[in-house]
């Protein structure tokens, strides 16, 4: 029998995205060794000009103009309205998904972004093509840039997401409540003294972590400048991503700060750092919350992108994980009173566990093997 092809189809518009494609890729990879497993960024130039200069126009509305960017996320939010949009998404986009399962002669796609689930499934609605379409909706709420009519299964981040889905018209049969994936190193058991060690960093002061996700966005310097403020001894951890301007600010920072800082860039150890870490501060990306939730740390969230990012934030707010900062003066107050509230962070804790789902990609690939 010929081995099937699975296409993973992601979009280099942050890092979450492409980080929940590559813990499908590893799972499948490691437990469907007879599948033939690519994985693509919509949005980059190699796929086509257009993607990538969507992307462009998404990342300087958010440098500059992300009341916009709020107001058409808001005003799209609604069946009617959103439907030409994700029309003109897939009418402009579907040559290029249809370029791309040609080339890969893709049996399943399997899409972690919305632009091309909009592109795979408008293809469908021709009889020739009849691969499955599988959504893996990396967000912690709905928008119905997410919703169309031929996809195969939804994977979807929580309980809570299933009645909406029902809601809106979607069969019971085609949801899977599975989580958000993360790579398998966040269920590692770390012993944490030996990675403090490795770190140099002392056991008898909290570490606080703070990330500004891929794109190094989310107030990181401001955070810094408010825990200055604190005469609380504390070690502090940077990830600035792929900002390299702010790498260099924060490196130059470091020199004049009461606290004991260390930063990095793109980083590949965010596992070891959650590991050790008492508290993270951070924009409130979908895939760092859930990578924070299976490694048990509470959080502070802060600086969202305006929509899906504030939504994340009031959820995991409301469900006992973090604490929502919505004016950033309030900002060092919050981590004073947290670091020295031992039973409120136990209880963060404990609640981010809860919460946690470390199986999403062992439960994503379950359902693909059934198709294989």
């Amino acid at each position: 029998m010929p081995k099937k092809n699975v296409l993973i189809v992601t979009a280099s518009i942050g890092s979450g995205h492409i980080k929940a494609a590559a813990a499908i890729d590893n799972e499948l990879r490691y437990v469907c060794p007879q599948a033939n497993v690519s994985i693509v960024d919509f949005m980059s130039p190699e796929t086509a000009y257009l993607n990538k200069l969507l992307k462009e126009i998404y990342l300087k509305m958010l440098d500059f103009v992300p009341a916009l960017y709020e107001f058409l996320y808001n005003f799209t939010a609604g069946e009617w309205k959103c439907s030409s949009i994700q029309g003109l998404l897939a009418y402009f986009m579907k040559k290029n998904m249809a370029d791309l399962i040609k080339k890969y002669q893709a049996d399943i796609v399997i899409c972690t972004h919305p632009f091309p689930c909009a592109a795979a499934a408008t293809l469908k609605d021709d009889a020739h093509n009849n691969f499955k379409l599988f959504t893996v909706i990396t967000d912690f709420s709905l928008h119905q840039i997410w919703l169309y009519k031929n996809v195969d299964m939804y994977f979807i981040p929580h309980e809570d997401m299933y009645s909406e889905l029902v809601k809106r018209g979607i069969s019971e049969d085609i949801i899977t409540v599975s989580g958000i994936p993360v790579d398998y190193s966040f269920t590692k058991e770390y012993d944490k003294e030996q990675l403090r060690q490795k770190l140099s960093l002392s056991s008898n002061e909290p570490v606080v972590l703070i990330m500004g996700g891929g794109l190094g966005l989310g107030g990181v310097k401001y955070a810094l400048e408010q825990l200055e403020l604190l005469s609380q001894e504390m070690q502090i951890l940077v990830v600035t991503g792929a900002n390299v301007s702010l790498w260099s600010e924060i490196n130059a920072y470091i020199h004049h700060s009461r606290h004991q800082i260390k930063v990095w860039g793109y980083s590949h150890n965010i596992d070891e750092l959650m590991a050790i870490s008492t508290l993270l501060i951070s924009k409130p990306g979908a895939l760092t919350i859930s990578e924070a939730l299976v490694s048990g740390l509470p959080m502070i969230l802060h600086e969202p992108i305006p929509g899906p990012e504030s939504e994340n934030a009031t959820y995991m707010a409301s469900r006992g994980a973090a604490i929502e900062v919505k004016k950033e003066d309030e900002l060092r107050d919050v981590v004073a009173a947290l670091l020295n509230d031992p039973e409120r962070l136990q209880f963060m804790r404990s609640q981010a566990k809860k919460l946690s789902r470390p199986d999403a990609a062992a439960k994503i690939v379950n359902v693909v093997k059934e198709y294989l």
